[in-house]
């Protein structure tokens, strides 16, 4: 992963840094800066600043602004070059994110320390133009045209998902790629399309813990998460924050990782109703003993936040409930989580997974809530072809056991599982034939076709 990757759009997190290169571009008229403190502790901070260029295109920027108090330093930032000399503090925008276009917003984030008082900066520019536009929000949109806004609060009822009205929903979406190397990805446009045009009803946000993920900055990747989960609550969708467990396999590794990060996640998120917890996402090589166990120990503490969300819990075998392992079902259904409100992962590579991981699900789904967080139209690898048939095989059987799926992955990876032809995220369309690759088409069509949620 790199750091998070917000391009042209979100906001999130910056207080600090001075640039050590300045681009040439100017801001033509002007710009707009957002900035959040977003937690505090003895003698430290966080603090997010989102950029929102008002002027013509900008082919390289530099925030700067003064520290307001001279006890306050920057230690860590992302999302640009950062450095701070004397009172001034300098963000020079990344390879990624270094070209902002017209209303396009960038979003930056930093930790910093500070003695006695921590007030505000007042005064920023960019490329030397001062940023006190504003910006007209759009209204927010209509609760009773979004998935959130009809089915509101989740929970799990027997072996479904189900809405404020007690009734079993199928929610179906999409995934994220690893947001330390596909940010560039997730911003307005991208959310816009994938609520407006894909008509999905779920973002899974795939948050690796290890390859360069959560364990290298806790700080920027919690504030990364949160920041897509407001978007897409803003879009009327469900997110999924996904605690990217892959290598080493046994989640236990990470307990004290997931205890940390589910305390700050769940207390941040705990008042909204679009957010679905998903603790591990593929255990391999471990026993369902040693996930349950890991299981037990984490629920608590997003319990002790949020009490009312639905907590996925991954299953041995990389999430195949043990099918992948020479094993089945009946490990869990025999030796369920201690846990209510829970539900169980199931994944699959339509090429490379077929009629015996079919047969699996179709037995479970009778005795297990089940929920595919997480799965391709290839093989197990991410690449080579699309198994048409079999894809379409899958996508028949969860939508008749109304199991909710996140497809890998809404990303421009250069990978048979990519939605998106290499280069897509460099641009504004997320929808057309043109920029979608077969996999892409494939889910757009399937994922757009209207849900007909119940409401009595």
């Amino acid at each position: 992963m790199k750091r998070f990757l917000a391009l042209l759009a979100t906001c999130a997190t910056v207080l600090g840094l001075t640039a050590l290169v300045a681009p040439q571009a100017v801001a033509a008229t002007g710009c707009r800066v957002d900035y959040t403190v977003t937690s505090q502790w003895q003698g430290g901070f966080q603090a997010g600043v989102k950029i929102t260029n008002l002027g013509s295109t900008v082919t390289g920027w530099t925030l700067k602004f003064a520290m307001p108090d001279a006890g306050q330093k920057l230690t860590q930032g992302w999302n640009a070059t950062w450095s701070q000399s004397g009172s001034t503090v300098t963000a020079v925008g990344a390879d990624w994110n270094r070209t902002l276009a017209t209303n396009a917003t960038a979003d930056l984030g930093f930790t910093g320390t500070f003695t006695g008082a921590n007030p505000k900066p007042a005064a920023f520019t960019l490329n030397g133009v001062a940023c006190t536009g504003t910006v007209e929000e759009p209204p927010p949109a209509p609760d009773n045209g979004t998935p959130v806004g009809i089915n509101g609060q989740l929970h799990v009822c027997g072996v479904h998902l189900c809405n404020q009205y007690n009734r079993p929903i199928q929610l179906r979406g999409m995934s994220t790629h690893g947001i330390q190397w596909f940010s560039k990805c997730y911003n307005n446009a991208s959310l816009d399309a994938l609520a407006k045009d894909w008509k999905s009803d779920l973002f899974r946000i795939a948050m690796y813990v290890q390859e360069g993920g959560y364990e290298t900055d806790p700080a920027g990747f919690t504030s990364r998460v949160n920041s897509l989960v407001d978007m897409a609550e803003a879009r009327g969708m469900y997110a999924m924050i996904d605690f990217h467990t892959l290598t080493p396999g046994d989640p236990n590794y990470n307990l004290d990782r997931a205890k940390t990060f589910f305390k700050s996640v769940a207390t941040r998120n705990a008042d909204k109703k679009n957010v679905i917890y998903e603790i591990a996402n593929e255990p391999n090589g471990v026993s369902w003993a040693a996930i349950k166990s890991y299981a037990e120990q984490v629920i608590p503490v997003i319990r002790a936040a949020d009490p009312d969300a639905v907590i996925i819990v991954g299953t041995r075998g990389w999430s195949s409930l043990g099918v992948s392992d020479g094993s089945n079902e009946s490990e869990v259904v025999n030796n369920p989580v201690n846990a209510t409100n829970i539900m169980y992962a199931f994944h699959f590579y339509a090429a490379s997974h077929k009629d015996n991981y079919r047969a699996t699900v179709s037995r479970a789904a009778s005795q297990l809530p089940l929920f595919v967080t997480e799965f391709g139209t290839v093989t197990y690898t991410g690449g080579g072809a699309v198994d048409r048939e079999s894809s379409t095989a899958w996508l028949d059987l969860l939508d008749r056991l109304k199991i909710g799926y996140a497809n890998w992955t809404y990303s421009d990876a250069n990978e048979g599982s990519a939605s998106f032809k290499p280069g897509t995220c460099n641009g504004t369309d997320y929808s057309s034939s043109g920029v979608l690759t077969e996999s892409g088409a494939l889910l757009k069509s399937r994922i757009s076709t209207p849900d007909n949620f119940p409401t009595s």
